[in-house]
């Protein structure tokens, strides 16, 4: 024990210096390479065992395999169902947004067990044909390796967040062997920050990672493609429009996710270890007319970028893929939206492109250009990284032809879908738990505080009837700015504030004249509880005072407490200056 211990001191020491990190992002590029390459292993494994050729094995006729095929889903969200029954902490860390989470209000930390739970489910529900992709749990597993690695160092928190980014990185590498798009996704998504301190591990992690992935399996090309050109420059138009309509598709998938969501949470009244089963039922049903939408659909999109699929299959795989997987993650299936938004976006660029080739075929390239930039453009929508996605589609197809088109379409498409839906798929999600990242880690760090932590519940009221004398003597004897003002029941009427009685303490006759009532306002801004501190500095900001009244969860009429300004600019400062001291 004294041995470990003085070893891992020892490494902390040696990893103290900047340069010297890079060693330990070099060794997390190592395990988060192997790991990825291992959780694709993982799913093809599953996916044999949950296919044609294993019912063949176990003895069953050919001609019934039509039968049992689309109840194999359902089997694979029943397994969900159980784990999630009787693991649901280490379900519930499953998801890119948490990685987001964690880096930002959690100083990078997260549970090792994530590597196992976040690889298991995702194989099962991707393997047995859910609706779903490996992008998602691909970055948490090596998110969780690079964490893992920070927290056994004793790294500062600032390095802890970086090597969660240095997992996620090679992660992604490995995964695609795209290490120029696993750099840019840590940075524009999971860290935010382009800063060189940043920058390098992550650089020497996602090249450990893609030499890695190489290594295991070869220098591979994700999908192939046939070379590309532009047509005429009156073309970019084309890709223009492709854009706008990648946006749109990016937002119907947005808001079908999260309305599934919604309705097998609140709608749907079965045990929720049934739920995902139910939804793997459904698309067992649907894939008995279209096989294409189960699992990552990456033949579907080969097909697609070869143009072998038809136009009309194409337009109506659109709709039945942002269904499907919203079916599948919103009733509890595990996985990433990556894949399909890849699927999505090839099948609307080549119905897209058939229709453009068909109307102007000088002037227009075929079907399967469109397809390749379609691609793009509904993941840099959907994720609202347009840059990652960018370069992720030119490492994915290694045509380097279309980067012009791919950029059009892209950025056109991000714009579309912040003008539709304001936030990313992943921020969105953040939201819907009431936390927001948007504004910068300081800010977030008051995310996770609330006015119950800072408020204080010594609170001065005011009855209705007191009159002008007392309540200047009641005044001069608090510390407080705002007095609120209730009736003979103790429920809130009004509030005082002290600069409204200053032009009233030297005119005479009034002292008892006037009374609280008053002279009191009577729309109360007041705060609960259980908001945040970012929400109650938003409301000091927006109305410029002081103090807030806090209120009961359920009688806003009650006063339990008050809030200052000053209280929660304390806090702020504190969490500061705790984050530079850890660096």
């Amino acid at each position: 024990m004294l041995k470990r211990l003085l070893g891992r001191e020892i490494a902390k020491r040696l990893l103290a210096r900047d340069h010297d990190q890079l060693v330990l992002a070099a060794l997390i590029g190592l395990l988060a390479g192997c790991a990825s390459t291992g959780f694709r292993w993982m799913i093809e494994f599953i996916e044999k065992i949950f296919s044609a050729n294993s019912l063949t094995f176990i003895g069953l006729p050919d001609n019934i395999h039509w039968m049992i095929l689309p109840f194999l889903p359902m089997i694979g969200g029943l397994i969900i169902g159980v784990i999630c029954k009787f693991f649901p902490n280490a379900v519930e860390e499953n998801g890119v947004h948490r990685v987001m989470e964690s880096v930002a209000l959690e100083d990078g930390k997260i549970h090792p067990r994530t590597i196992l739970s976040c690889s298991s489910t995702s194989a099962i529900t991707i393997g047995t044909g859910g609706s779903a992709g490996r992008e998602g749990p691909t970055v948490q597993i090596g998110a969780a390796i690079g964490s893992f690695f920070g927290q056994f160092f004793n790294q500062s928190t600032d390095r802890i967040r970086v090597l969660v980014g240095c997992g996620a990185s090679a992660a992604i590498a490995a995964s695609f062997n795209a290490p120029l798009a696993g750099v840019l996704f840590s940075l524009e998504i999971i860290l935010r920050d382009f800063a060189i301190s940043a920058f390098s591990p992550i650089v020497i992690a996602s090249v450990i990672g893609t030499v890695v992935g190489r290594a295991i399996e070869g220098n591979y090309v994700t999908f192939q493609v046939p070379v590309h050109q532009l047509v005429s420059s009156w073309e970019i138009i084309f890709y223009f429009i492709l854009g706008l309509l990648c946006g749109v598709a990016g937002f119907l998938f947005v808001k079908a996710y999260f309305f599934f969501g919604d309705f097998f949470a609140k709608k749907v009244s079965i045990p929720q270890m049934l739920k995902p089963a139910l939804g793997g039922l459904i698309i067992g049903i649907i894939s008995i007319w279209t096989p294409q939408v189960m699992g990552n659909g990456y033949e579907a999109m080969q097909q697609a970028l070869n143009g072998e699929m038809i136009w009309t299959l194409a337009f109506l795989l659109i709709f039945l893929k942002i269904g499907s997987t919203a079916v599948t993650l919103g009733s509890g299936g595990l996985g990433g939206i990556f894949a399909p938004s890849l699927f999505i976006g090839a099948m609307l660029g080549s119905a897209f492109g058939a229709g453009t080739h068909f109307a102007f075929p000088s002037l227009s390239a075929s079907p399967e250009t469109y397809a390749v930039v379609g691609m793009g453009a509904v993941a840099g929508a959907v994720m609202q990284a347009p840059l990652t996605n960018i370069l992720m589609l030119f490492e994915l197809t290694n045509d380097y032809t279309l980067i012009l088109p791919i950029m059009m379409s892209c950025i056109v498409a991000s714009y579309t879908m912040q003008i539709l839906h304001r936030h990313s798929i992943y921020f969105e999600k953040l939201l819907k738990k009431g936390i927001n990242i948007q504004h910068g880690r300081e800010v977030s760090i008051l995310n996770s505080f609330y006015v119950r932590d800072v408020m204080t519940k010594k609170v001065v009221t005011l009855p209705q009837d007191t009159p002008f004398r007392k309540i200047l003597e009641i005044v001069s004897r608090s510390k407080s700015q705002h007095f609120p003002v209730v009736d003979k029941e103790g429920h809130m009427t009004g509030i005082l504030a002290f600069s409204d009685m200053r032009e009233m303490i030297l005119e005479e006759g009034l002292g008892d004249l006037v009374v609280a009532n008053d002279i009191s306002t009577k729309n109360v801004v007041s705060l609960t509880p259980s908001k945040n501190l970012n929400e109650a500095m938003e409301l000091f900001a927006d109305m410029n005072f002081e103090q807030l009244p806090v209120v009961h969860e359920n009688d806003p009429t009650i006063v339990i407490g008050m809030i200052a300004r000053g209280d929660v600019v304390n806090v702020y400062n504190r969490e500061v200056l705790v984050a530079e001291l850890d660096r």
